[in-house]
């Protein structure tokens, strides 16, 4: 039994991280014009159309391994927490327990997502400048905090849309299978019909949550505008610094909506919600996939 599910835990470890590199490489273009639609500057003045593959390297960098934290955690949550919880060992209690785990998982996930995010998005953002260049700008601003600029952002966001892509996943399953299959049951269910539900519950919580996204894009691009303050000499003091968003997230979200109203609160929720909802189906297809390779269950 051990053995057994060692193999498991490792095969979705592994169909995991390629299906989210699959996912970040396929829909790399509507990343970047979601970032750059959400930026201060302006998505023309952030680069419009040109370079939508820019920053593509430090996506592809961080994919895998925030796929294999996510999962470790997640797989090690929820068979650990009924124990330390006993209310969750009942059945009735699956949407909190797998709520919990992934919550755990995305936190994980963050510790090794947002380093490559941050570099991401600033390159998808900075014209004619490279991931590696980026990264180096990061670094000589900010050492290894300027990394996880955004960290708590990033997780603020991660928690609810995952709270919220999770049980509308699992009730979507539900209903299609009772219509769907002759026995009812979400195990009976087609792949491709379990990735439409994926795809749905993906793109409303990506709707749900575009606010807490445009925060954390802003957080994390504001600190090209502090290594920018630093290069400005001493002798233009009558030039006002760059304005800087602030860390929190609640912060950063009333100063938005103070400052340039509520529409710019739901920037780029178009190509975000396209993105994640095709991004869902491709990242179920691509996993069990994977799955049935790896067991050596291709039909």
């Amino acid at each position: 039994m051990s053995s057994n599910s060692t193999t498991t835990f490792t095969t979705s470890l592994i169909s995991g991280g390629l299906a989210g590199t699959a996912v970040d490489t396929l829909f790399f273009p509507l990343d970047t014009l979601k970032t750059r639609a959400q930026s201060k500057e302006g998505f023309l003045k952030s680069g419009g159309f040109r370079g939508v593959y820019r920053g593509l390297g430090s996506a592809v960098v961080g994919s895998s391994p925030g796929a294999a934290a996510f999962f470790t955690t997640y797989e090690s949550l929820k068979k650990g927490l009924p124990g330390v919880i006993p209310t969750l060992r009942d059945e009735s209690w699956a949407p909190a327990l797998h709520m919990l785990s992934a919550s755990g998982g995305e936190v994980a996930a963050c510790m090794i997502r947002v380093p490559t995010e941050v570099v991401k998005q600033r390159t998808q953002t900075a014209a004619g400048l490279g991931s590696w260049e980026v990264a180096q700008s990061v670094w000589r601003a900010g050492g290894v905090a300027g990394f996880y600029r955004g960290f708590a952002s990033t997780v603020a966001r991660e928690i609810p849309f995952t709270c919220l892509q999770f049980p509308l996943y699992e009730r979507l399953k539900l209903v299609l299978a009772a219509h769907r299959t002759t026995t009812g049951n979400v195990r009976d269910l087609p792949a491709i019909e379990a990735a439409v539900c994926g795809s749905i519950a993906g793109g409303f919580a990506a709707a749900a949550t575009t606010p807490l996204d445009v925060a954390k894009t802003r957080i994390m691009l504001s600190g090209r505008a502090a290594a920018a303050a630093e290069a400005v000499p001493s002798s233009s003091p009558t030039s006002p610094p760059p304005k800087i968003s602030p860390p929190s997230i609640r912060l950063t979200i009333s100063t938005i909506y103070r400052e340039e109203g509520l529409a710019a609160l739901w920037s780029g929720v178009v190509p975000r919600v396209i993105w994640i909802s095709l991004g869902g189906a491709v990242f179920l297809g691509v996993y069990e996939a994977a799955k049935k390779t790896l067991n050596g269950r291709i039909d």
